[in-house]
């Protein structure tokens, strides 16, 4: 009877042990289901509602920054500077920031006329317009330069207007020039901001091909400013030998040749020459010239000068080299100018250097010449 109840008991608790896992799993199933679907509903919503606050947000904003950009543009044509300055933040694209920049620079009124019994080009110069502003104040003190192309040889400039973006200079410029030579000209009005203590600024430009322009009558015209960005002046290369001897105190100066010199003539050409100046605390010791090179960019001289520099002198002095255009009736101008010794920098040192870490021997040197102005600033600087 306790075999008979023992096994009983165990058929029963085999019963009992395999229902109750079935009866579980059924009841977990559900809940589990339950919970990831909850979750994948929320993130499905989630992700449904940031992509509808996106595509909502893109939506307003891209005609937005449209409209302020086509906006922006007119505003510029009819009130200048305006609001250019906020509009500038929000419109990235490079190009849309430089038309504003050009658009930004006002425009200048101008007259031409022509005398034909004086051979006279007359240029009025009469007002300016919502020029852009270069001074910390807001506002600028413009002036005109007047030139033609590609000579340059007579410059003009009108009175400075002071702290004035709308300036009226009611100026008249007389240029002597034959009618047949008129046509391969190109007249440039430059605006520049005065500036007492600094380089001049330039606001904009208006060039003008003579070839383009009918003379036949009096024209009077308002015309936008363009940028001025100076191209860097090529005035050419000069080719020099130096030799000194120590022991002689002899320093010779040999002008081998000049090449791609800057035009200074109507043809397009040049005469040029060579001026050597040796002189020592800003005082000229000695001068010589080269023979002036008729109509040529690339004159060839292989000329030498000799000076007497004591051996302790030699690093005291400087040697400046001025390349002039010969001119029979005007003054001589300078193309450009290079020195070499005391105070030098760049090449000039290194070529004095060289020459003499070589004596008795010429060592020959390649300059690019500069602006006589430039040159000229850096003689009266003290070597640091």
């Amino acid at each position: 009877f306790y075999a008979h109840q023992t096994h009983f008991h165990d058929n029963h608790t085999s019963i009992t042990s395999t229902d109750e896992p079935t009866h579980i799993s059924i009841l977990a199933v559900p809940m589990w289901a339950v919970g990831a679907i909850v979750v994948v509903v929320l993130v499905l919503v989630a992700c449904f509602i940031f992509c509808i606050f996106k595509k909502c947000f893109g939506k307003k904003k891209k005609p937005k920054k449209v409209r302020e950009g086509k906006a922006g543009r007119r505003r510029k044509a009819k009130e200048g500077e305006g609001e250019s300055g906020e509009k500038e933040g929000e419109v990235k694209k490079e190009g849309e920031e430089e038309e504003k920049e050009q658009e930004k620079l006002g425009k200048l009124e101008f007259s031409l006329d022509y005398n034909f019994t004086d051979a006279q080009l007359i240029v009025g110069i009469l007002q300016a317009q919502d020029l852009a502003a270069m001074d910390m104040g807001g506002t600028s003190d413009p002036y005109v330069k007047v030139f033609l192309l590609p000579d340059k040889k007579k410059k003009y400039e009108t009175k400075v207007q002071r702290k004035n973006l709308c300036p009226v200079f009611n100026e008249t410029f007389i240029f002597k020039i034959p009618y047949a030579e008129l046509g391969g000209k190109t007249l440039v009005l430059q605006v520049f901001d005065f500036d007492r203590f600094s380089k001049h600024d330039m606001i904009g430009e208006i060039k003008i091909p003579m070839n383009s322009v009918d003379l036949g009558q009096p024209m009077q015209q308002w015309r936008d400013l363009e940028s001025g960005e100076k191209e860097e002046e090529k005035l050419g290369d000069i080719c020099i030998s130096l030799r000194y001897v120590p022991t002689a105190g002899k320093l010779t100066v040999n002008i081998m040749e000049a090449k791609n010199l800057k035009k200074m003539d109507v043809g397009g050409l040049s005469d040029p020459y060579v001026k050597i100046v040796l002189q020592q605390n800003g005082k000229r010791i000695k001068k010589k010239k080269t023979t002036v090179k008729k109509n040529t960019l690339n004159p060839y001289f292989n000329e030498s000068f000799s000076f007497e520099v004591p051996f302790e002198q030699i690093q005291k002095v400087q040697v400046v080299i001025t390349v002039f255009d010969y001119d029979k009736l005007g003054s001589n101008d300078p193309i450009g100018k290079t020195f070499m010794g005391y105070g030098a920098t760049g090449v000039g040192l290194r070529h004095w250097s060289d020459m003499l870490a070589n004596p008795r021997r010429p060592v020959a040197q390649w300059h690019t010449l500069l602006p006589e102005e430039e040159v000229d600033a850096a003689l009266k600087a003290k070597p640091r």
